[in-house]
C-alpha cells in the first residue's frame, strides 16, 4: 500500500526553512535508507508559503487565488513523502520515524486511494 505523509510546520521558527548541517545529513540518512529499502517512493520540501498561492472554488462556479503568506495558518506544509508500507500501523511507524528527525513537527498520514479500491 502506498501512503501520503505531509509535515506541516511553524513557518515562523529560524530553523523551518534552514535547516541546519547535521539535520540535512540525517535526512539524507533516512532518505537513502528508506530507498535502499524500497519504502520511499519520492519526497520534497516545498518553498515557505510567501512564495505559494492558494485557490479556491466556490460552490457557485467561481475561482479565486490568493498570493501567500497564509496570514491565517500558523502551520504550513513544509513538505511531503509517498511512501510504501503493508499497511497503517506501519506508516504510522514511518512517520514517527520521520519526524524524530525534526525539532517540532506534525506529520499527517494518509492512504493513497488505488484503482483497485473503486472496484
Amino acid at each position: 500500500m502506498r501512503f501520503l505523509m505531509v509535515h506541516r510546520m511553524d513557518e515562523s521558527l529560524p530553523e523551518a526553512w534552514n535547516p541546519s548541517p547535521e539535520f540535512i545529513e540525517r535526512m539524507g540518512a533516512k532518505i537513502q535508507d528508506w530507498t535502499e529499502r524500497g519504502i520511499l517512493i519520492t519526497a520534497e520540501g516545498v518553498h515557505p508559503s510567501v512564495k505559494g498561492a492558494l485557490v479556491r472554488k466556490s460552490s457557485g462556479g467561481a475561482t479565486s487565488a490568493t498570493d501567500g503568506p497564509f496570514t491565517e495558518a500558523k502551520e504550513v506544509i513544509g513538505g511531503f513523502a509517498l511512501i510504501n508500507a503493508a499497511d497503517r500501523a506501519q506508516a504510522v511507524a514511518y512517520a514517527q520515524e520521520y519526524a524524530a528527525l525534526f525539532t517540532e513537527i506534525e506529520v499527517e498520514v494518509r492512504q493513497v486511494v488505488e484503482f483497485e479500491d473503486f472496484q
